[in-house]
This record gives C-alpha cells, structure tokens and sequence, in this order.
C-alpha cells in the first residue's frame, strides 16, 4: 500500500474520473534483443495483468529493432515500454514532453543498474579486450545503451577508433544475436549485458546473457568474459505522457505492485530475477544523455 501511494502521491481522483473512457485499446512495445515469439510470450502474463486492469484489449508489438519502439512511443501508437537508458535518452532529446519515466528495476543486491559485458568466443583465442584487437566484433543495436553506446563510448576512449582497432565491427541486430554469433564462431567477440551479480558461468543472475542461458541458446563454456563496463543505471518504465491520467496511475501501480503479486512474472518481464520496480527519478540518465548527444553528433 506504501508503494501505492507513493506511485499516486502526485494524482487525483478527480483525473482519473475525467478520463476514465478515454481508451479503447493500449499497446505494448518491448524491445528487440531477442526473437519477437520470445518478447510475446516474456511478456504476457504482464498484457493480461494490464488489460485485466483497464478493461480494454492490450496488445504487445515486437519491432524489429530498438527503433520501432522509439518510434511508436513518439508517434503515439505505443503506449508504454520497459525502455534501455539510451533508448529513453532519444526519446528525451527528440521529444522531452514525450514519455514519463515512472519506474526502475531494483536487482537482487539492491543496487539498480548493470553492465556492458565483452564476451568472445574460447576458440578464437581472445581473453581480453586488448587481445580483441585485429578480431571481428559485434554491437547489437545503435540504439542499445549496453550493446553499443556504453561500450563504444568507452572502449574508443581507450583504444581510439574502433573501425581500425577491430578487423571488422557489425551490428548483430540485438543481444540475442551476439550472443548467439559469439558462441557459435560468427563473430570473435561482443558485447550483451548482465547484471554480474552471482557467476558468469550462468549467465548472471539477470540481463540478455543469462536470458540466453535459460533459453539453451548458448553453450556458456565456449564463451569468456572479457571486458566489462562501468555500472549502467537500469532501463526506466515509461508510459506515454499524453494518455489519460488515470490510465497512467493504473499501470504504473499495477507494474510498481507486480513483483509482490506475481513474482515470476516481474522476473520475466525483468528479463531475470530483481526484487522491486521502484519510483526512479529521470536525473539518473544525465549521464546517458549526454553520452547519446555526443553520439548522434558524429
């Protein structure tokens, strides 16, 4: 109940009964990482869960790329989205009145951030990132704060432009598949994220490595670690700001309360185990946004 109110400390019932009619159907966007039947059913204990709350038909889309979900947040056609930091920065920076971020995960040692991680494939050879030097190396998404911006930024501020230090740089496309490209040869080396609680071995205990691992997508013993980032704050929940302002306790509330409620779904929606969805104030992302500027400015 504390929770509860804390989420609505900043609404009224008198909003909510204003525009309690104002919706006839609210759409999910999720990601890309990994294959779209994967994100549907991650997530679908969360839609039914949130059209059992608002009463409307509630559908989730998979676009092929982060994009997708950018673009429909700012187009209007999402309604809400479990956001990467780099993501909500572009969404930010292009639309500032856009989005509200109402919450962020909190991991299972209480810390609410996580990891770029450098794996490469054992048989290469690579056991570290100066030994990736001369190697081929996957990004996952240019919209993707561990896959691409956070690594990029910097493993060129160490060893300068990236294009001539690698044999080969590609965007895989998402986590998933580098994930993949790195355990079965295609790439030599890469980069996913994990939260680096608990033993690499598994996957970690939370993040696209450890999806994988539960997955069978991967053999972790043809993988090593070889780099890893400085702490990422986690990805915020947002919901698109023009909608009704009942609609947005409703989910915001719902989500905020799901990992009491239903534990295993938070975790999957998580993408791996956490203990809370918590308020997050967007100050956090200062950092992100700046790094995004100086990106979208090459």
């Amino acid at each position: 109940m504390k929770k509860l109110l804390a989420v609505l400390a900043a609404t009224t019932a008198l909003a909510g009964a204003a525009h309690a009619q104002a919706i006839t159907e609210f759409n999910i966007g999720v990601l890309g990482g990994e294959n779209a039947q994967d994100r549907i059913t991650g997530n679908e204990c969360y839609r039914a869960a949130v059209e059992a709350a608002l009463g409307v038909p509630v559908k989730i889309f998979t676009p092929a790329d982060y994009d997708g979900v950018i673009q429909g947040l700012l187009g209007g056609t999402l309604d809400m989205a479990w956001l990467g930091a780099s993501a909500y920065a572009k969404i930010a920076l292009t639309d500032p009145k856009a989005v509200e971020a109402k919450l962020i995960a909190k991991n299972v040692d209480g810390t609410e951030g996580y990891y770029s991680i450098g794996i490469a494939n054992k048989a290469s050879g690579v056991t570290s990132m100066d030994d990736a030097k001369g190697h081929t190396f996957a990004f996952a998404d240019p919209n993707s704060t561990s896959g691409y911006l956070v690594p990029a930024s910097e493993l060129a501020a160490k060893y300068g432009d990236l294009d001539k230090y690698f044999k080969s740089t590609a965007f895989s496309g998402g986590h998933e598949q580098t994930i993949v490209g790195v355990g079965n040869g295609t790439y030599d080396a890469g980069v996913t994220n994990a939260d680096m609680i608990g033993n690499f071995a598994d996957g970690y205990t939370s993040g696209a490595l450890r999806k994988a691992v539960d997955g069978g997508l991967v053999d972790m013993n043809n993988l090593v670690e070889i780099w890893h980032s400085a702490l990422i704050p986690n990805g915020p929940f947002v919901v698109r700001a023009a909608l009704p302002q009942d609609v947005k306790d409703k989910v915001t509330a719902l989500t905020a309360d799901l990992p009491e409620k239903d534990h295993a779904c938070a975790a999957s929606v998580n993408g791996g185990e956490m203990t809370d969805f918590v308020p997050v104030d967007p100050a956090v992302y200062a950092g992100i946004l700046e790094a995004r500027k100086l990106q979208d400015k090459k």
